[in-house]
């Protein structure tokens, strides 16, 4: 057997469904695995038979991807019937839905600053960090869902009025996966990330890289079919065959800043939840509906940890549906309950993992570090969580390319906007534990807003300005900007100094927002503790 090394796995793309099958392995597409926990062969043609059960989903994914880009792409009869569509994500019950935290599945957020591309503006990069789609619950949540229901079903003699669906409600949701429903959201993602950047993709593709959970890995090629069949059924179809789509998956066990899972030190300074910010919240809200739902169903005896559980399966039974069809689960709730509820979740968001945690912002860094740099076009400087091999390595971490795209999970997006100074301590102030506000109340900040399911952040790169040249020079007089959208919601950038021509429209000279994230590390350090951001971006201030 071969030693282990990075996995690549390569074959090809083309318009014409006969030379695509005739010509499978034109090393046209790229998928490289950095994982040591996986052992490697030299036989490409027996690879997907020793895969673990996530590689053989890159197989089966990767099979899915040619065909698409041979011979079709999606059906937008199916999309037409479904509460998610491309360009405004989820709409159904938004009175409901859009308050269902990280439960909630990506809509477009309102913004007070227009997120079309300014005028006298061109778009010259775009990153897009996107959370996976809309997934089953995990392992043991399934568990816990599973025997509250049981339990129920088993106290409860009668079940009537709006309850009455308890009576043949059974509980018979997988774990973990994707969804079909998540699934069709990453499609619709990619598709909309190509309609933006269109003028950038006519003649590129973005660049690829994932942390390896099945989820995010299947979320990543989901968003590639649906951004490559938009280019095909956009006729730009002669750059998806000459020039390759490269896709790297990050091993989520190692220096991966993609996933925060290597940091001991804060991993292991979560709170129980009886101490959570979330559980004082929860003490004030959750009891008058406890009470209403013990009155209806006599016998259940529902805590306040069952509460928010059987609210739990209110959005996950909705995307458990192939449209997001509403659950009955859902009624049981008012919306302003439902706002509460989302208040909660933020909670947890905010002192977990952005900077009302002491090591939050941390987890960060290294993503921020490597935004930069390609911002930039200069070697990633870091001594945090990134992986310096891949990321020497021009075909594991190229520079000079105009499209990128990452995939990750929600905590870990929660904490790279730490790090990017977004809804950090200079905008929001900490978040009051028995106070609930709105989202707009918060400078646009929750968990609902912020990391639904199929999330994303546009980071834009932006010339603007122009005219004669200044003193013959050849100087256009013209400005690189920064700009950043959270799920279509222009975030505001007013650490670095906005000059006044750009003021309200979110945008920030890039070298003056690489300076400000060095502010967030002297703004920060006493709560990152003893200065743990001291000088990480030192190598990239002005």
């Amino acid at each position: 057997m071969a030693s282990r090394q990075p996995f690549l796995a390569q074959d090809s793309f083309f318009d014409d469904p006969e030379r695509a099958n005739a010509e499978q392995d034109d090393n046209q597409l790229r998928l490289i695995v950095s994982n040591e926990a996986f052992e490697y062969v030299d036989d490409d043609d027996a690879c997907w038979s020793c895969c673990t059960p996530w590689r053989v989903l890159v197989g089966v994914g990767l099979i899915a991807l040619l065909g698409l880009m041979a011979v079709t792409w999606p059906d937008t009869t199916y999309a037409e019937k479904s509460c998610d569509d491309v360009t405004e994500g989820f709409s159904c019950s938004p009175d409901i839905s859009h308050s269902w935290g990280q439960y909630s599945a990506y809509f477009s957020v309102p913004s007070e600053i227009s997120a079309e591309v300014p005028d006298a503006c061109n778009v010259t990069f775009a990153q897009v960090l996107s959370r996976h789609g809309g997934r089953f619950p995990t392992e043991a949540k399934s568990q816990t869902y599973k025997l509250l229901i049981n339990r129920i079903k088993s106290n409860v003699k009668h079940f009537n009025n709006d309850y009455a669906f308890l009576s043949h409600y059974q509980y018979t949701l997988a774990s973990e996966a994707l969804t079909s429903f998540g699934q069709a959201q990453m499609t619709n993602s990619g598709t909309k990330f190509y309609h933006r950047y269109k003028v950038l993709a006519n003649t590129t593709n973005p660049f690829y890289r994932t942390a390896s959970g099945s989820r995010v890995v299947e979320s990543a090629l989901k968003f590639a079919q649906g951004f490559s069949a938009a280019k095909f059924a956009d006729g730009k179809r002669s750059n998806a065959i000459v020039e390759p789509q490269q896709m790297v998956i990050i091993d989520e066990a190692g220096n991966n800043t993609l996933s925060h899972s290597t940091c001991p030190a804060f991993e292991n300074a979560s709170p129980s939840w009886n101490d959570s910010a979330e559980a004082v919240w929860a003490r004030i809200f959750v009891p008058p509906i406890q009470s209403r739902l013990n009155t209806a169903l006599p016998g259940a005896n529902l805590d306040i940890p069952d509460t928010i559980n059987l609210m739990d399966l209110c959005p996950f039974e909705t995307i458990a549906s192939p449209t997001g069809q509403i659950s009955p689960i859902c009624n049981l709730f008012t919306p302003l309950e439902w706002k509460q509820y989302d208040y909660y979740q933020s909670l947890n968001k905010y002192y977990g993992y952005h900077v009302g945690a002491a090591l939050g912002p941390t987890q960060g860094i290294g993503f921020v570090n490597e935004l930069i740099a390609r911002l930039t076009s200069r070697p990633v400087l870091d001594h945090t969580n990134t992986n310096s091999t891949l990321d020497k390595d021009e075909k594991t971490f190229p520079l000079e390319r105009s499209l990128y795209a990452d995939f990750s999970h929600d905590n870990d997006m929660v904490s790279i906007f730490a790090a990017m100074g977004l809804w950090n301590v200079s905008v929001t102030e900490p978040l009051s534990k028995t106070e609930w506000k709105l989202p707009a109340e918060m400078g646009g900040w929750s968990a609902s807003w912020s990391v639904p399911f199929a999330g994303r952040v546009y980071v834009e790169k932006l010339v603007c300005g122009g005219g004669e040249p200044k003193d013959g020079a050849g100087d256009t007089n013209t400005k690189e900007m920064v700009r950043i959208l959270v799920n279509d919601r222009v975030i505001p950038l007013p650490n670095c100094g906005d000059g006044a021509e750009y003021a309200g429209l979110g945008m920030c000279e890039v070298d003056k927002w690489i300076e400000s994230l060095e502010f967030e590390e002297k703004g920060l350090g006493a709560q990152a503790g003893s200065g743990m951001f001291r000088g990480v971006f030192f190598g990239w201030t002005a």
